[in-house]
């Protein structure tokens, strides 16, 4: 939607954004908000974009203006602080010098082998975003249209994947053992593990494990934390004895999961929590949490994507 003027009323220009090969490329479905959902072109690092900008002038008027730009914008947005957009990066290119419109017109814009460092984010109270912004400058109020992409990056984690292996308890009352079989995973692995009872002397009624993501925006004093849970199921229903073990096996393909970000352009983190709780039958919660890294593998976009998409170490 083209943006209003300052005084509300609606410039008489409309401004449409095409992507090269938009039709053919993967989309992408993210949320917009809690009730909304929207598609996006998916775009990799170090791709090309490029398209065409279409400007229509309404009622054959002639519109003045003091030039026509294009730019391609990478962008933080903290829900918390909405009057600042953080733009970690901003390319511009000149379409038109100052003059008139006095017709409709058509620009084409490249901006080439660019890079995106980042994967495009929505989270609870951040955003990271990546858009192409065509700007009208006039002397009353700018014509401003936006057009969103969808960007994923590939963060390989560091070698070394080794087993999470911890003994945790209660003194006297509970003593478990527990084991997840590595501490890094892709989108589509699957989590293997067992939890082991070395001593039991509380009425366990059953016990769960969930995938938490915390996401933390911000920096002190002014830092804001949100947890949201992934998915919850149950593992055990029921006491255990004394030298029991409880197998478990999670496969991670069918929840919508993010990579991890860590401290992200020093703004935000979203990280993820393996959350083992157990519950007597008074209804007291036991739990213990445990920090994973995700990630995305190329074989994890099921499209054929340029061979020059960077990958990145952290």
């Amino acid at each position: 939607m083209v943006m209003a003027s300052l005084f509300g009323l609606s410039a008489p220009i409309d401004i449409d954004i095409h992507f090269d090969g938009q039709e053919k490329r993967k989309q992408i479905e993210a949320k917009v908000d809690k009730e909304r959902r929207e598609k996006y072109p998916l775009y990799f690092d170090g791709e090309t974009v490029a398209g065409k900008i279409n400007i229509r002038v309404r009622d054959n008027k002639r519109i003045e203006h003091n030039g026509i730009k294009v730019e391609f914008v990478g962008s933080i947005e903290m829900f918390y602080d909405r009057g600042n957009h953080y733009e970690f990066r901003t390319i511009q290119q000149e379409l038109a010098v100052p003059g008139e419109l006095r017709n409709n017109a058509t620009f084409d814009f490249e901006f080439k082998n660019i890079e995106k460092q980042y994967e495009s984010y929505h989270g609870i109270n951040v955003k990271l975003r990546y858009f192409v912004r065509v700007t009208i400058q006039r002397r009353m109020a700018d014509v401003v249209k936006e057009q969103d992409i969808w960007v994923h990056s590939y963060v390989m984690p560091p070698d070394g994947n080794n087993s999470i292996k911890m003994e945790v308890g209660i003194e006297d009352c509970l003593h478990i053992e527990f084991e997840y079989n590595k501490s890094r995973y892709h989108l589509k692995d699957v989590i293997v593990g067992k939890i082991y009872f070395l001593l039991v002397r509380i009425k366990v009624k059953h016990m769960e494990l969930s995938i938490i993501r915390r996401e933390t925006t911000g920096a002190p004093p002014n830092q804001y934390n949100e947890s949201e849970t992934i998915t919850k199921f149950e593992i055990m229903d029921g006491a255990p004895v004394r030298g029991e073990t409880i197998p478990i096996r999670l496969f991670l393909g069918g929840f919508e999961l993010t990579p991890t970000f860590r401290d992200v352009n020093m703004k935000f983190s979203a990280r993820y929590y393996l959350n083992l709780v157990l519950v007597d039958e008074e209804n007291r919660r036991y739990f213990k949490q445990q920090e994973i890294t995700i990630f995305r593998r190329r074989v994890d976009d099921d499209s054929v994507e340029p061979a020059h998409a960077q990958i990145h170490e952290v």
